[in-house]
């Protein structure tokens, strides 16, 4: 027997309207009012139609070839089961998110993904996610870790296998002063990806190589502006954090007069697929857009039809796509 609106609102003792403000998460009832709908709707198995609800896609990064990707195919995996999903850009740790939120909850959203956005920033404000607590609802991060005490699926690409995964491979072409550009300090993807670059060195033997790091931002002028600190510690090869790092990179080095991959080889990360056609075509670590879309999506619509979903994060193992960035150095180098 299929339990509806009535059912719950008789077992929860309010009204019909009541439980419908409650199932669509909207203003106007008591925390007390709003717990006890959701226990009775939870005691009796009841399951909120999403047949045009909103999911929200926050995200800072709408020009990224990956995170326009990802969010693409959230939608996709979601339109099936009724979820419509908009998409807010708003730039990680700005005031923009809080609004979003506030603005949407107000609206009855559905659930809200995170993508690589404050879940991102060390130090974000969490008034958001407990404006979303409070009225029921879901929400996910991608790429990012929800600061601590925040209990959120996550689901992210492994960054320290992908810094292993750059390493090796230049590594294997013979390169031993290996340097590395990557976002700036307290983003938790740049922060994990400076970790596992700086522990794949080490598992070589490669002294110093907090000496080869620079931080910068995300973007082509980031990448282009670690080329000349990076080449005065005679680096024969650079692990950029991002593909619009590794293309800031490689016109960097031209402007120095260097040529990839002859002079310096260079690895980008995401692996959207511009980076085929680039000049010359990229060698990065991809993310698995799909796989993480698809796990994503599954969540949301498991929070949103009250099925439990395991807190913490969950990785997925980037994959190596060698092109034409990176070659053997030029001679063997000393570790």
């Amino acid at each position: 027997m299929k339990v509806g609106i009535t059912d719950v609102a008789a077992r929860a003792g309010v009204s019909e309207a009541t439980v419908s403000r409650v199932v669509n998460r909207r203003q106007g009832v008591s925390k007390k009012t709003r717990d006890a709908v959701e226990q009775a709707m939870a005691e009796l198995g009841y399951e909120r139609q999403t047949q045009g609800q909103l999911v929200a896609v926050v995200t800072g990064f709408v020009s990224n070839p990956f995170f326009a990707d990802v969010a693409e195919r959230i939608g996709s995996a979601l339109a099936p089961h009724g979820l419509k999903t908009v998409l807010c850009p708003a730039f990680p740790g700005g005031v923009q998110e809080p609004d979003f939120i506030e603005a949407l909850v107000d609206k009855g959203v559905a659930a809200v993904v995170f993508l690589s956005a404050s879940n991102t920033v060390a130090g974000a404000d969490t008034d958001p996610y407990e404006l979303l607590r409070q009225r029921r609802v879901p929400y996910v991060g991608v790429n990012g870790e929800f600061a601590d005490g925040v209990p959120a699926p996550v689901f992210s690409t492994d960054d320290r296998l992908a810094a292993e995964l750059a390493v090796d491979h230049l590594h294997r072409l013979g390169h031993r002063r290996i340097g590395m550009v990557s976002g700036p300090a307290g983003n938790h993807p740049a922060d994990r990806r400076v970790r596992g670059f700086l522990e794949a060195m080490e598992r070589r033997g490669l002294a110093d190589a907090g000496r080869l790091v620079v931080r910068q931002s995300y973007s082509v002028e980031g990448g282009q502006a670690a080329v000349a600190p990076l080449l005065a510690q005679g680096v024969t090869a650079i692990v950029a954090a991002s593909d619009y790092m590794a293309l800031g990179v490689i016109r960097g080095l031209r402007r120095q007069g260097r040529t990839v991959p002859a002079d310096v080889s260079v690895v980008g990360y995401d692996g959207a697929a511009v980076t085929e056609f680039t000049d010359p075509p990229l060698t990065t670590v991809r993310q698995p857009a799909d796989r993480l879309a698809l796990e994503v999506a599954r969540g949301v619509l498991d929070l949103v039809g009250n099925r439990e979903v395991p807190t913490g994060e969950l990785l997925f193992d980037p994959e190596l796509v060698i092109r034409s960035t990176t070659a053997p150095a030029r001679a063997a180098e000393p570790a």
